[in-house]
């Protein structure tokens, strides 16, 4: 059982979502991943670069670099990794076996007698024009489709493939990676009979958040992709279907289609605001301003062998519950040591992780802010003279305890987590901020702002508008010099996504 295997796993035209089921669960539980340039490296494992937990391997081939790996140089490392006992995902663009030479490598570890599966995944000739509004067979416009290379240049004097016959054959005709042969091709094509007048489209990084569309004929549409710049990688779709874009144009259409937003939310946090973004067509950029550090967790352990002296739970953060229920658990304890008190939430997210440990909040404030809370608090005639613990963060502001003070609760205040600089990938993001590739910026707490600033450098990060989640973060962000171009109506994720989409 030691022996070392290779799985040939299709990642896909570029969508990290478009990834199967069995390529996910394998890329999760390899020993190595051996990845090219057009499998999205967001497909890779959270942390894997830092911890080398799976070990990476990067394979590009691209346009002929200098430090582009062989075919061969590939085949060896997999059946090496192979042997030394390891499970071995050779991450692949598109599917192993449609132009990704998946097959001479499965051949390379058959003849070294290493064993492999291969997992299939959804080829970019296929998804690439779903993604650009144009179906590759539509019953009343194209009952075929053929897939050809577009490396193959027709000009050669000895080809495999006959552009005359596949001229006449009538269909779809998606061609793979043949921007620099297009205008060959058409030529040889249009010469075999093929209508001068077809409609054709090229796509450029079909399923990406930078995808881009050209739609011509056949005859225009290599000088018309040579003037919009397009380079690889590219499929051309060639056919009458390619007249169902203006109906059916869906990814290109999305509201937030071609906007590169960065959150800046912790990792463990960010996919609420990340995945909303993209589902309205934003290019998403992580990069975490600030991580959790857990502190000493004794003040807490002790607040709650003692929970039943309280008569009120406060929270404001999310990440106060979560440390709070790891160490309520920790102690013996479950949901029902808060049976005797009473439970307030600074807003709905707050509330709703309180109730998703079975915990429904007796106070919930209309604005979603410590201010808010404390009025409401205020209102009430069981709160003076009555224990209050408070778990909070790292210098929060005292704006909650001191106004419970005032009006007579005795407040304990343990804080269980501070925030501090995180900013991975922050070089990244600096260069893309300098050549001018990103158009907002989302932070969603004060503390996020001068991790921000620190870790991508004070000039890149004045240069570009913030949407806030909030006044506190709002006015951290004016402090610190940063154009708020627009504020959440309620501190809510849905609410600064809202901002979001009105600001453009």
């Amino acid at each position: 059982m030691n022996e070392g295997k290779v799985f040939l796993v299709g990642a896909g035209p570029g969508d990290p979502g478009l990834i199967t089921v069995r390529g996910r669960q394998l890329i999760d539980s390899a020993d190595a991943v051996v990845y090219d340039a057009l499998a999205n490296s967001a497909l890779l494992p959270p942390g894997a670069r830092a911890t080398g937990r799976p070990e990476l391997y990067y394979v590009g081939k691209r346009g002929g670099a200098r430090d582009s790996v062989t075919q061969e140089e590939i085949n060896a490392l997999l059946v090496k990794l192979a042997r030394e006992g390891k499970r071995v995902v050779r991450l692949k663009g598109g599917d192993p076996f449609v132009f990704g030479r998946g097959s001479e490598e499965a051949q390379a570890l058959n003849d070294a007698s290493i064993p492999f599966e291969v997992v299939p995944g959804i080829t970019a000739g296929i998804a690439a024009p779903a993604y650009a509004g144009i179906p590759v067979t539509h019953r009343s416009l194209a009952t075929s489709v053929t897939f050809v290379t577009g490396h193959e240049d027709p000009a050669k004097a000895s080809t495999q493939t006959n552009w005359t016959a596949l001229a006449q054959a009538g269909g779809t005709i998606v061609l793979y990676m043949g921007v620099k042969t297009l205008a060959t091709i058409a030529d040889t094509l249009i010469k075999g009979g093929m209508p001068a007048n077809i409609p054709a489209a090229a796509i450029q990084w079909g399923t990406h958040p930078r995808q881009r569309t050209v739609v011509a004929t056949l005859e225009t549409l290599a000088a018309k992709a040579e003037e919009e710049e397009l380079t690889s990688p590219v499929i051309t779709v060639i056919g009458w279907s390619v007249v169902l874009r203006d109906e059916l144009n869906w990814f290109e259409s999305r509201p937030l289609f071609g906007k590169r937003i960065v959150v800046t939310r912790a990792t463990q946090q960010a996919p609420a605001l990340s995945e909303k973004l993209s589902e309205l067509g934003a290019d998403v950029i992580e990069m975490p301003a600030t991580q959790i550090a857990r502190l000493d967790p004794a003040p807490l352990r002790t607040a709650i062998a003692a929970i039943s002296d309280y008569d009120w739970l406060i929270f404001t953060s999310q990440n106060a519950i979560s440390i709070f229920w790891e160490q309520l658990l920790g102690e013996g304890k479950d949901a029902r040591a808060l049976a005797g008190l009473k439970v307030a939430a600074v807003g709905p997210a707050t509330a709703g992780a309180l109730l998703e440990h079975g915990i429904a909040v007796d106070v919930i404030p209309k604005r979603f802010v410590a201010e808010g809370l404390l009025e409401m608090m205020r209102e009430r005639d069981d709160v003076t003279g009555k224990a209050v613990l408070y778990v909070t963060a790292e210098g929060a502001r005292d704006v909650l305890q001191e106004g419970l003070r005032e009006i007579g609760a005795d407040v304990t205040v343990v804080e269980a987590y501070r925030s501090v600089v995180d900013g991975e990938g922050a070089e990244k993001l600096a260069r893309a901020i300098e050549a001018g590739k990103v158009d907002l910026v989302t932070f969603t707490s004060a503390s996020a702002v001068r991790g921000y600033i620190d870790a991508v450098g004070e000039e890149p990060a004045l240069q570009v508008p913030a949407a806030s989640i909030g006044p506190q973060t709002s006015e951290a962000l004016r402090d610190a010099g940063l154009e708020v171009k627009v504020e959440a109506k309620e501190s809510t994720v849905d609410s600064l996504v809202a901002a979001v989409f009105s600001a453009f």
